[in-house]
């Protein structure tokens, strides 16, 4: 084969992969859809080394996939048309710590964790956090955001800067490590988001952030729903500085409590948490205290004990693996919608029942405070009419977000699973998204079929 003949000229024997299990682990992430596998595997070290792939798959026509721990929900990894999987296991330094200007500069797989045990020690931390250990170049790639996203904002809000390596092998940087600038395009903006399809990361500059002097975490649960997302929107109001705010219906409560061997009242709950100093603390607590009591609140517990405080935020993290682990032979389905915060009770009540009345098994939960929330169902593979139900399902969350001035995807990204709502959400602009990536990526090689379909797919 031509191509392996190329990259073998740069590349070492152990940089390159055509081995069926790498493969296999290269034609799929963590998401329901069908796998693929890509024609090879490449294990880059340098921006240098990217930047030949990129110039031999240009010249070949072949498809570029970038791929990091293959923790995403929608297909984004998956290499339909075969190609190239670039994986990024090997570039995986914390090149640079800045503590006085809050910058940190890493290669694109840096995980989550790896940078924050390293931040650590300077008193510093990084906010983003989706659950999963994924690599901070994915990450970058579906504008991540999660838990601490209503405190601290999402993925896109701490780029400072990249290093990019574009199709025909140019290497740009899309910003600066200074806090602000009113110089040139948002190039930030544009690649943070772009799923691989317009450049491959090789280094990020993030934002971080020092560690609050005191955490606290809890529970609040509620008889409705209603009563708890009213109470989200009631905190939000009183500008209480919330660090996370997070919905769990009963649903994943009970599921909770089977899998962690934990105790809690089976009604829709708020998973909250607040950051600050001591003082100030007691009051916000308090505050919000009395704000759930007034939506009569059944239960307001704090967590002081720090291993108590991280079995909380463990068992949201692990919904989704506790619903998979639950049900043998099932495959889940985790799709998200984000919605105006005002229009959030009617969107998760109206799902709730949308869930039921489809006959399926599904629980409810979400980063409420940005009014962003995810749906998981678990199907049965080789059930066509429980897949189809679960597909219809996952129409009507969209289609209702859509028709309120939402959108088909707060943070999981669009990949192929949301390919399709493209148009129907963004209309004339979704030609002018296809325009730059024509400009940038001509030869269609980056990423091909994601976000959506081009003209130009390579052979």
């Amino acid at each position: 084969m031509k191509l392996l003949s190329l990259l073998s000229t740069f590349l070492k024997d152990d940089q390159i992969s055509i081995n069926a299990t790498v493969l296999e682990q290269h034609s799929k992430d963590e998401s329901y859809h069908t796998p693929h596998d890509p024609d090879v595997v490449v294990f880059p070290r340098t921006t240098e080394e990217v930047t030949k792939i990129m110039l031999t798959a240009n010249d070949l026509e072949v498809p570029v996939i970038p791929f990091g721990l293959g923790s995403s929900l929608e297909g984004h990894v998956i290499p339909y048309h075969g190609g190239i999987s670039m994986d990024f296991q090997l570039m995986n330094k914390i090149l640079e710590v800045r503590p006085e200007d809050f910058l940190v500069r890493v290669q694109p797989g840096v995980t989550r964790s790896q940078l924050n045990k390293e931040l650590k020690k300077h008193g510093l931390f990084f906010t983003v956090d989706p659950g999963a250990d994924a690599t901070l170049g994915g990450m970058a790639a579906t504008n991540a955001s999660g838990t601490t996203s209503v405190r601290y904002g999402v993925m896109r809000d701490q780029v400072r800067d990249m290093e990019v390596v574009l199709a025909d092998g140019r290497v740009i940087h899309t910003g600066s490590i200074t806090a602000k600038s009113s110089s040139g395009y948002h190039l930030n903006g544009l690649f943070v988001g772009s799923e691989g399809t317009l450049g491959t990361f090789t280094e990020l500059t993030l934002n971080v952030y020092g560690i609050p002097e005191a955490t606290l975490a809890g529970r609040i649960v509620f008889p409705s729903i209603e009563k708890a997302v009213t109470t989200v929107t009631n905190i939000l109001h009183a500008a209480i500085p919330v660090a996370r705010i997070e919905l769990v219906d009963a649903r994943s409560v009970q599921q909770v409590n089977k899998t962690n061997e934990t105790n809690y009242i089976e009604k829709p709950t708020l998973f909250v948490e607040f950051h600050g100093n001591e003082a100030g603390l007691k009051q916000d607590v308090s505050f919000a205290q009395s704000i759930a009591q007034d939506n009569d609140c059944e239960e307001f517990i704090f967590e002081h004990d720090t291993k108590k405080r991280a079995l909380l935020w463990e068992a949201r993290h692990n919904l989704a693996y506790s619903f998979s682990h639950g049900s043998p032979g099932k495959k889940m389905m985790v799709t998200d919608v984000c919605v105006p915060i005002s229009e959030l009770t009617g969107a998760i009540v109206d799902a709730r029942k949308a869930i039921e009345t489809n006959g399926l098994d599904g629980a409810l939960l979400g980063h409420v405070g940005d009014g962003n929330y995810h749906a998981i169902v678990m199907i049965d593979p080789t059930d066509s009419d429980e897949i189809d139900r679960a597909m219809k399902l996952n129409q009507h969350l969209v289609h209702y977000a859509l028709e309120r001035g939402g959108t088909c995807t707060g943070e999981h990204g669009v990949g192929t699973g949301k390919a399709q709502y493209q148009q129907k959400e963004h209309g004339p602009a979704l030609d002018v998204m296809k325009g730059l990536k024509l400009t940038l990526d001509p030869k269609g090689i980056l990423n091909p079929g994601k976000i959506f379909a081009i003209d130009r797919v390579p052979n």
